[in-house]
């Protein structure tokens, strides 16, 4: 990649320019690759047991694009998908975009509240949903919200809590009352005439909406990211052009689709490429990740770190043939050098890339190259990606030098459209010159790599998933007992970090730790569960008045007696 610079003393590159950014909807490219590969194997859905070509696959997407015009879904309408990794997610991934509607993806371990928040504030009129997933009655949960599924006729739900969902799509073979069977979705696309969605598929225009992403939010409530077609279509493109994709290869996406890691690097990386998509299964499990790569002669695989070791240290690795494999992506934390050395050498994936970025930015903005040795591609998080711009800057908004700390900044194609219904979020986060403030500490050495030395400055990632703590403190809250509450994260050697909740009772109140995990756990996502409580009268803090998280975080370090 040529990074350029004006001033190469400055904390400011520019991606490679030779690389042309595609100009099209996410449809049009679908149908030029179905075109261009038709018997090429485009998806295989291994716990499902189902294979497509793109020519199967095409037909399956129209179909069910069909079925989403006869519900009578308008271009910029939004359409909920709330499931884990399957068939019918890609399926509805790709008849969304062609109709022009807005997928909005719900993360599969939310509890009711969080999906009442963001179907309220997304407007979902429709939504995608398995029945149930791990521990979640996704059915029960919805019959919770919105009690009148059950009365009113399927597509005219009329509900007090959900005041814009018209219809519930289950994924389930015997749904509930008042749920639509997805079975039922080929009969309602029969009838709807093929020209019909060749009209709305040629209305469309690539800088529209299709996707709305939610990050957790420092304010306490999660944001909707909102991506354009050239947003997401052209970040696939180029990371899959970064990996050296083509038609004959075949990757394996154990990381979640409602992520742009699975849909976005995943899903449209190989669309634009040919290459076939490959899900090993529902939610990540190590062993059945193995078994694919070797069964299906994988030449790719997706993973954070966390992913890369619980399969490196699977006891059966040994049994299985993982020589196919050249690439893939490790992404969402910072790779422990042993870890990469092992990836490459007993993995076979000499030639794998560590990728940086966030939703807002679609997500990469940031890669290492296939042929950038070893120190680089643990130290940092490579340079700009072909057509964007990164910056360094100081709290002033000035140019800091290389190799001096400031935050990053993102500029180009990949920068989201802004958060939905969230003018104030947006400004906050793009200033007027369009560069996106990532939050993230970091520096630039003179050849443009870039190095994260620290994030904003109270996020946890615990296995690849942001946590930020003030959306759990205002969740905690809630709780009868809590009068107050800090939340911060420590070291954990297999996710990164775990979180430590220090609450402080109101008087004459207490409650015990299991208790609080228990509350926890059937409200919001395990993953934002606290793993350890620490009961205090006060927390520690500054003469000012200003609570000390980092002395939180040693003072919990010590008495866990956990190993940075």
């Amino acid at each position: 990649m040529d990074q350029h610079s004006t001033h190469p003393q400055h904390s400011y590159s520019r991606g490679s320019q030779d690389q042309a950014l595609l100009a099209m909807t996410i449809g049009q490219t679908f149908d030029n690759t179905v075109a261009k590969y038709p018997q090429g194997e485009a998806l295989v859905v291994r716990h499902q047991q189902l294979r497509y070509s793109w020519a199967q696959l095409a037909e399956a997407v129209d179909l069910h694009a069909r079925a989403l015009l006869a519900l009578g879904l308008q271009t910029g309408d939004r359409l909920g998908i709330w499931a884990p990794n399957c068939a019918q997610w890609c399926i509805s991934q790709f008849a969304s975009a062609k109709i022009g509607a807005i997928l909005v993806n719900i993360n599969p371990a939310y509890r009711s509240s969080e999906l009442e928040y963001v179907l309220k504030q997304s407007g979902c009129q429709w939504l995608v949903c398995a029945g149930s997933f791990k521990t979640s009655d996704y059915h029960a949960m919805l019959q919770g919200l919105a009690p009148e599924l059950a009365e009113q006729s399927i597509g005219r739900l009329q509900s007090e809590r959900l005041p814009d969902l018209r219809g519930v799509i289950s994924l389930d073979a015997q749904p509930p009352s008042g749920f639509l069977p997805w079975s039922q979705l080929a009969d309602l696309g029969a009838g709807v005439p093929v020209e019909q969605l060749k009209v709305r598929q040629n209305s469309l225009h690539f800088d529209q909406a299709v996707n709305i992403q939610y990050t957790s939010g420092t304010t306490g409530f999660p944001k909707g990211a909102t991506l354009s077609h050239y947003n997401i279509l052209n970040n696939g493109y180029m990371v899959g052009e970064s990996l050296g994709l083509t038609a004959s290869d075949r990757l394996v996406i154990p990381v979640p689709l409602y992520h742009c890691f699975g849909m976005v690097m995943g899903n449209l990386g190989c669309v634009t490429h040919g290459s076939t998509m490959i899900y090993p299964n529902d939610a990540f499990d190590p062993l059945l990740t193995l078994t694919t790569v070797a069964h299906e002669k994988a030449t790719a695989l997706y993973g954070v770190p966390t992913m890369f070791i619980s399969m490196l240290d699977q006891p059966r690795r040994a049994e299985f043939d993982l020589s196919t494999l050249r690439t893939g992506i490790m992404a969402g934390a910072t790779c422990p050098i042993e870890v990469m050395r092992r990836v490459i050498s007993e993995m076979h994936m000499s030639e794998v890339q560590i990728a940086y970025g966030m939703t807002e930015t679609s997500p990469v903005s940031l890669q290492t190259g296939p042929s950038d040795n070893l120190e680089l591609r643990v130290t940092t998080v490579g340079r700009t990606q072909p057509q964007l711009e990164s910056k360094i800057i100081d709290e002033a908004g000035n140019l800091v030098p290389r190799g001096t700390l400031g935050e990053l900044c993102t500029r180009g194609y990949s920068v989201m459209l802004g958060y939905w219904n969230n003018p104030q979020g947006t400004a906050e986060a793009i200033d007027q010159a369009g560069w996106m403030h990532t939050g993230d500490l970091a520096t630039m050495n003179e050849d443009g790599y870039v190095c994260i030395a620290g994030r904003n400055k109270d996020m946890i990632i615990r296995g690849g998933e942001n946590i930020y703590p003030r959306e759990l403190e205002e969740f905690f809250f809630t709780h009868p007992a809590v009068a107050d509450v800090q939340i911060i994260g420590i070291p954990c050697e297999k996710y990164g970090e775990e979180i430590v909740a220090w609450i402080k009772f109101h008087p004459g109140h207490s409650v015990s730790e299991q208790e609080l995990q228990a509350w926890s756990k059937e409200r919001i996502a395990h993953f934002k569960t606290p793993r350890y409580f620490k009961f205090v009268e006060e927390f520690p803090m500054t003469v000012t008045g200003k609570i000390q998280k980092f002395r939180m975080r040693e003072i919990s370090i010590e008495e866990l007696k956990v190993t940075r």
